[in-house]
C-alpha cells in the first residue's frame, strides 16, 4: 500500500447521553491526519462511546463531527467509507481458521482475486501469522487473536483505523508487536485512533486526548504536555488534571 494523503477529524462539542448518564460532555478536539492518537482514560471515561460516535455506530446528541483531507472538508460518509473499527470485544468465529476468516472478509469487502492475494500475503507476513494460517481462531493465543482482528480490519486498506483497547489482556511482547504494526500503518498515511488505559502505551502516541467522565481534560503531544505541566509521566498528568477537573 502506497502512502496516501491522510484524513483528519474535527470534533466540535460532541455530546451523548444514555438516559440520565452523560457519556460525552462537550468533547472538542482535533485529530490530525496521519498521526497515532491515543484516547486515554479509566473505565467509564467515554472512550468507547466516542469511538462509536466517530465511526457512526452512535449519533451524537449534540455537537458536530467533520472530516478533512488536505485541509478541505470532505463528506463525513465518504470518510467513514474508508474507516475500519476494531471493537474491544471481538467475536471472531472460533472454528474458522485464520485463512478462512480472511476468505470470508474478502467476500464481504468484494476484493478482486489479485488484490486479495497481494494483501493476504502482506498481512500474514506483517503479523507473522503465516505459520498459523490453518489454526482455528479459538486456538490462537491472546496476542495472535488480536492480530487476526487487526488483519481483518486492514484487509480493506482503511484510511482511518479506530481501535478500542486493542491490547487489553495481551502479554507485553505481543503488545509491543501490535504497536509496531500500528506504526507501520501511520507510516503509510493512515490516521489511527486508539483507546487505552495503559499509560506506557499512551506515551507512544503522536497525540493524546485525556478523557474523564465524558470530559476532555487535555490534548497534545505527550512530551509537550509533560513539560507544560511539569510532570514526568502521563499518569501524573492525568491524576493532576482529573483532580483539577473535580474541583
Amino acid at each position: 500500500m502506497q502512502a496516501q494523503e491522510p484524513i483528519a477529524l474535527e470534533l466540535i462539542g460532541l455530546e451523548r447521553s444514555f438516559g440520565p448518564v452523560r457519556a460525552l460532555r462537550g468533547v472538542s478536539a482535533e485529530l490530525a491526519g496521519g498521526l497515532l492518537h491515543g484516547l486515554i482514560g479509566p473505565d467509564g471515561a467515554g472512550k468507547t462511546t466516542l469511538l462509536r460516535v466517530l465511526v457512526g455506530l452512535l449519533k451524537p446528541g449534540a455537537g458536530e463531527l467533520k472530516a478533512l483531507k488536505g485541509g478541505r472538508e470532505m463528506g463525513l460518509e465518504q470518510a467513514r467509507a474508508g474507516m475500519a473499527y476494531m471493537p474491544q470485544s471481538q467475536n471472531l468465529y472460533q472454528d474458522l481458521s485464520v485463512s478462512e476468516h480472511l476468505d470470508f472478509f474478502r467476500d464481504l469487502y468484494q476484493l478482486s482475486r489479485a488484490d486479495f492475494a497481494q494483501r493476504r500475503a502482506r498481512l500474514l507476513a506483517m503479523t507473522r501469522l503465516a505459520d498459523f494460517k490453518d489454526r482455528p481462531a479459538g486456538k490462537l493465543s491472546g496476542g495472535m487473536y488480536k492480530k487476526l482482528g487487526l488483519m481483518l480490519a486492514l484487509l480493506a486498506e482503511p484510511q482511518l483505523l479506530l481501535l478500542d483497547e486493542p491490547t487489553n489482556g495481551v502479554d507485553p511482547i505481543s503488545r509491543r508487536e501490535f504497536w509496531d504494526l500500528l506504526y507501520e500503518q501511520v507510516a503509510q498515511g493512515v490516521t489511527v485512533v486508539v483507546s487505552t488505559a495503559y499509560m506506557d502505551e499512551a506515551e507512544r502516541c503522536g497525540r493524546v486526548h485525556l478523557l474523564m467522565e465524558g470530559r476532555l481534560l487535555a490534548s497534545g503531544e505527550p512530551r509537550s504536555l509533560l513539560l507544560e505541566h511539569g510532570v514526568g509521566h502521563l499518569d501524573q498528568l492525568f491524576s493532576a488534571e482529573a483532580a483539577h477537573a473535580g474541583g
